[in-house]
């Protein structure tokens, strides 16, 4: 039986919630904080394609993810110059704000992770080839699991994020 009485929408709550999920493994299960991760995460590399770039990843996107990457997007300001992983994920950070309060290092590799799970090879390579190196290797980063969120603390120190203070 249908929740919605629409197989579409449906399917994209389906979808949604498995994105969702898939995010909680790396971050923790509550599904606010994931969806903050998503949004975050989803925004920002956005913010940092082509126009071009950037539709063509949204249209691999499931309807609802779609709905949020493209809130707030403004393409005339396209793309946004970020060279570095630091600078990427401190605009993640400012992003996810203080609520809920979680490492934007985690959130952006378990959204990576998550993104090169569902998103086809083709898509992912192109948009991963659009990116600086340095930004490029948190794909490949997003691939090593997360210790962190059992333990409470963040990942990497080194990248200058603060630590994860909660679930």
């Amino acid at each position: 039986m249908s929740s919605t009485g629409l197989e579409i929408f449906d399917r994209s709550l389906h979808i949604t919630h498995t994105w969702l999920s898939g995010i909680g493994e790396q971050i923790g299960p509550d599904k606010q904080r994931c969806y903050h991760a998503l949004r975050a995460v989803l925004q920002t590399l956005r913010d940092r394609l082509t126009t071009d770039q950037a539709a063509h990843l949204g249209a691999q996107l499931p309807l609802i993810v779609r709905g949020i990457y493209y809130e707030g997007y403004r393409p005339s300001t396209q793309p946004v110059t970020m060279r570095s992983a630091d600078e990427f994920i401190a605009r993640v950070e400012q992003r996810i704000g203080d609520l809920p309060p979680m490492n934007p290092l985690d959130a952006t590799r378990a959204v990576f992770h998550v993104l090169e799970r569902h998103i086809s090879p083709g898509e992912m390579e192109e948009v991963k080839q659009a990116l600086p190196e340095e930004i490029r290797r948190l794909f490949g980063e997003a691939d090593i699991g997360n210790a962190g969120f059992a333990t409470g603390q963040g990942r990497d120190a080194n990248l200058g994020t603060r630590p994860q203070t909660g679930h």
